[in-house]
């Protein structure tokens, strides 16, 4: 018996040798981890970020090849601090406390000790890399901007933050993801997919070939490149109107919802957020609180909407069957009165409006005996909950749903609003008047004014605003193709576009006719209240000025304003008028218009409010 236990044994010992050996060596990847933690590195392939293009195939955005110093804590050694030091030209205080970040975050995980090296300093540092032993250089790309115009659209990329660490595993520290705009919106498809890639390295540090021949490596995915809808000569022509001034213009393509240009200014350069001194930049715009950079008028503004509103008071009244075309109100004293609010009106005294002359005379009288019969048709409950119902249907209130990730969705009231500030609800059409000529609660943002613009153009439909036109193996989202009906019948658009055509030709804003191409348009001078030192305190007025063009297949549709503007006519409408003929003709014949634009400044309006003097950055 014994002799038979003992060779049982030693075999039985054996095949569980055996058995180990091929789990450790075929199954398990013990080994393998072993490796990454002596002699072999994880290096990730990162594929090149996509390209952006305007709608006529310009390039805005490419890429630039930049180097990132990696260290493993783990493997460091003792080195020359002040040799590396001055190859990197950072002080040693820097550096120390840049280890002992890299020493927090993982001694045996690479982590990033410098990001976004050049070319040049990255010759310089791979000759000297076997002297740093524990740590390598790892290829990037960052973004590489053609055009020094839309850094509000495209938005930018930065390095990886705790949150996203925690929300998203797909990054380590040290990647890059995009931040605001396009960049953001689409970052999966702008970045692709890393691969991932294993290299051995000699007891010097450096590299000698691939890992096991490259069989653990994996083939990144490619990213894809995206043409935007926007124009962006367009662009470029908008910004330098709006020079010295601040506001926002944003323009859209009737027939498909494509968005051709968005301007907010003051603006920046988009190569302002690229390489190491991009968060000195980042955080000097951010702390401009005057100038507010990094704050999109033409999406995120929040305006009373002034006049252009009265153009959907029409509508809704034309809809609910409480006027027609042809019903009149008299301007009897120059003004409205209603329970203390005072409105004045720039009619000539006795004059008998119908909605035609209403419009391009933008009587205040008309309209506000115009959203009195709204209201008060039935009683005020249902009044203001049918006019908020209308008013949806254009996608007011809330936000259109387009592709950028900010934004705001304007204000517009309804009845419980106004039950909460009356609690015996006895509130009624005059208590609210100012919503008539859209001076009461109701905000909206540029976007929204610019698509109310479009959807009287398609007289009644829109399609969902959107920035990117195409995606190089994609399709976009179907809601971008897909028609939106408001809740207006077709024909009661008919008298608004006339009204708004004469408005040009006859009306508020003359000074927007522009030879051969009918436009149609609707000016606001809105009131400008802020708080200074705690006292409610009236500015100047902003300009407003929505329109589109041409009246008959109409191709661009636009919301133009200027902070602290005085009126619609004197720069919002001669703005959008100029931006049209561009877009139309390609190319500018009112030179005497143009220069005046251009060079009109209302740098000393924005110094009344404040002394302080802004921020300014050297490029």
């Amino acid at each position: 018996m014994r002799s038979r236990f003992f060779p049982l044994l030693i075999g039985l010992f054996g095949v569980v040798m055996v058995m180990r050996l091929f789990w450790l060596q075929i199954l398990s990847d013990e080994y393998d981890n072993l490796s990454l933690r002596n002699s072999v590195i994880k290096q990730y392939d990162y594929p090149e970020r996509g390209y952006i293009f305007d709608r006529n195939g310009k390039l805005l955005v490419s890429n630039q090849p930049m180097y990132d110093l990696m260290i493993i804590p783990k493997n460091v050694k003792p080195f020359d601090t002040v040799n590396l030091c001055a190859m990197l030209r950072i002080s040693k205080e820097e550096l120390n406390n840049r280890l002992t970040k890299a020493k927090r975050y993982s001694l045996r995980a690479p982590s990033v000790l410098l990001s976004q090296i050049s070319k040049e300093d990255y010759g310089t540092l791979q000759e000297k890399m076997w002297k740093f032993p524990g740590m390598y250089i790892e290829r990037k790309s960052v973004r590489a901007y053609q055009t020094d115009v839309g850094s509000n659209i495209l938005g930018y990329i930065s390095e990886v933050n705790f949150f996203d660490l925690e929300t998203n595993p797909y990054y380590i520290r040290g990647e890059l993801i995009g931040r605001q705009g396009i960049e953001k919106t689409y970052e999966k498809t702008l970045r692709g997919k890393k691969g991932v890639k294993y290299v051995q390295r000699d007891k010097f540090s450096r590299i000698i070939g691939p890992y096991k021949e490259g069989a653990l490596d994996t083939l990144p995915i490619p990213a894809q490149d995206i043409t935007l809808s926007i124009n962006i000569d367009l662009q470029k022509y908008g910004t330098k109107l709006l020079d010295n001034k601040r506001g926002g213009i944003l323009a859209i393509e009737p027939g498909t919802g494509e968005i051709l240009m968005s301007v907010s200014t003051p603006t920046y350069a988009p190569s302002l957020l690229v390489g190491r001194d991009r968060s000195n930049h980042f955080k000097a715009l951010e702390q401009d609180t005057l100038n507010r950079y990094l704050f999109d008028r033409s999406l995120q503004g929040q305006y009373p909407p002034g006049s252009p509103f009265k153009v959907l008071n029409a509508l809704i009244a034309l809809e609910e069957g409480v006027i027609t075309p042809n019903a009149t109100f008299t301007c009897y004293s120059g003004h409205y009165y209603a329970r203390n609010q005072f409105m004045e009106c720039k009619c000539n005294y006795g004059a008998v409006n119908n909605l035609n002359r209403g419009i391009y005379n933008s009587c205040n009288t008309y309209f506000s005996n115009v959203y009195r019969r709204i209201i008060d048709e039935n009683n005020a409950q249902e009044g203001m909950n049918t006019w908020h119902k209308h008013l949806s249907s254009f996608g007011l209130g809330n936000y259109l749903g387009y592709d950028h990730p900010v934004g705001q969705s304007g204000y517009v009231p309804n009845a419980n609003f106004y039950n909460l500030w009356y609690p015996n609800q006895r509130w009624q059409g005059t208590t609210t008047v100012s919503n008539s000529i859209g001076q009461g609660e109701i905000l909206m943002t540029p976007i929204q004014l610019a698509n109310v613009a479009a959807t009287i153009a398609n007289r009644g439909y829109f399609y969902t605003p959107h920035f990117v036109k195409s995606i190089q193996e994609e399709f976009i989202d179907p809601q971008y193709k897909t028609k939106r009906y408001t809740s207006i019948s077709e024909e009661h658009f008919t008298p608004i576009v006339e009204g708004m055509a004469d408005v040009v030709k006859r009306g508020t804003a003359r000074i927007a006719q522009i030879p051969g191409i009918e436009v149609c348009g609707k000016t606001g001078t809105i009131e400008n209240f802020t708080k200074i030192n705690g006292v409610r305190t009236q500015l100047t007025d902003h300009s407003m000025f929505i329109a589109f063009a041409p009246k008959d297949n109409p191709k661009i549709a636009i919301a133009v304003i200027v902070e602290n503007g005085y009126w619609g006519g004197r720069w919002a409408a001669p703005i959008a008028s100029l931006i049209i003929e561009k877009y139309l003709k390609g190319e500018v014949k009112r030179k005497w218009l143009e220069n005046r634009m251009i060079e009109g400044s209302l740098e000393t309006e924005y110094a009344k409010v404040t002394s302080n003097k802004p921020f300014t950055i050297n490029e």
